[in-house]
């Protein structure tokens, strides 16, 4: 039976005393680090610069180079970096240079000649901080991904597509760009509720999720609108290329059944798409009801297709060439 090996604790010694370098490391490795050592404040930064520097580091205040407290420094002014809890290793003993290596960020402080119980207890300190700030970053994230994604499906919620709308018609005014707003809807949903029951219309909203990520460009923003209804900002896009993607969609949505714990569900969908042409702006609203008159249209019409906004006569009727994608599947 395999078990699980617990990865060492990674720590930075920078120290350029042979003796106290030698102590050092000897002390952490019967802890059980993983220590890298360097004699140098150069070679300290350069590590602790590194995408995977340590979070540990005990540095020696005068060192070749760059002194401790002037590495400190350059640290703490890395922003939206994982935090190295330093501390600082001196043989200083006054209150102001010690209040010195804190205020320029240093954690913790160990005057030479040190001892080594006292070492492990700092440097245990230190691991209980870091985790505490992993465990509170981790906890703001997941709020963070709570109140701007749909719990169900891993999308984004209805507020963000929303803010995403907005930014969009913000670049369109200073960029002068079209873009363009997908509304798409399950076709008879309700009938996979009332025939599988709840639990596989989750399944189904979650696959029709992954199905819509897919389809779209990375700066694309996809979000549960309401209910089985999802809405799509496709960045930088004009009319042909609004309709190309929602065809792509539909095609995609109903091109294999939905694997769920009831069985296969067949799924097709409706779609609604405006086009943004106004270098001017707009109104996030209006966007929105031209692209929900176009959806029922295509309600209307027999469902398993899309309509564009403001096209009085069907877009499905356009000739299939290399450049005019057709929009009409046969109605189900």
């Amino acid at each position: 039976m395999s078990t699980d090996v617990k990865p060492k604790k990674r720590v930075l010694i920078a120290e350029d005393d042979p003796v106290s370098c030698h102590l050092l490391k000897s002390f952490l490795v019967k802890w059980d680090y993983d220590v890298a050592v360097v004699t140098d404040g150069m070679a300290a930064l350069k590590i602790l610069e590194a995408d995977d520097t340590p979070r540990l580091a005990v540095l020696d205040w005068m060192m070749p180079g760059m002194e401790g407290v002037q590495i400190c420094q350059r640290i703490r002014e890395r922003k939206n970096r994982p935090y190295v809890y330093v501390l600082l290793l001196t043989a200083r003993s006054e209150k102001r240079d010690l209040l010195r290596g804190l205020e320029l960020g240093a954690d913790d402080y160990l005057t030479k000649p040190f001892d080594s119980e006292e070492l492990r207890a700092r440097l245990l300190v230190g691991e209980r901080i870091l985790t505490l700030q992993d465990d509170l970053i981790a906890a703001r994230e997941e709020l963070r991904f709570r109140a701007t994604h749909d719990l169900l499906t891993g999308i984004s919620n209805r507020g963000t597509v929303m803010d995403a709308l907005r930014n969009e018609l913000s670049r369109q005014l200073r960029e002068q760009r079209s873009f363009g707003v997908i509304l798409v809807d399950i076709d008879h949903f309700k009938n996979v509720n009332d025939t599988y029951g709840h639990l596989c219309g989750d399944e189904v909203l979650q696959a029709v999720s992954r199905r819509l990520k897919e389809c779209v460009r990375p700066y694309d923003t996809v979000g549960r609108y309401g209910g089985e209804e999802f809405l799509i900002i496709a960045s930088a896009a004009n009319t042909k290329g609004t309709l190309a993607l929602a065809e792509r969609i539909r095609s995609v949505l109903e091109s294999k059944p939905v694997v769920t714990h009831a069985g296969e569900v067949r799924i097709t969908a409706s779609l609604g798409a405006a086009i943004s042409t106004d270098a001017r702006g707009g109104d996030p609203q209006t966007l929105l009801r031209l692209a929900d008159k176009a959806l029922y249209r295509a309600k209307e019409l027999g469902r398993n297709r899309t309509e564009l906004a403001g096209s009085p006569e069907s877009t499905s009727s356009a000739p299939s060439t290399a450049e005019d994608i057709p929009l009409k599947s046969g109605h189900r």
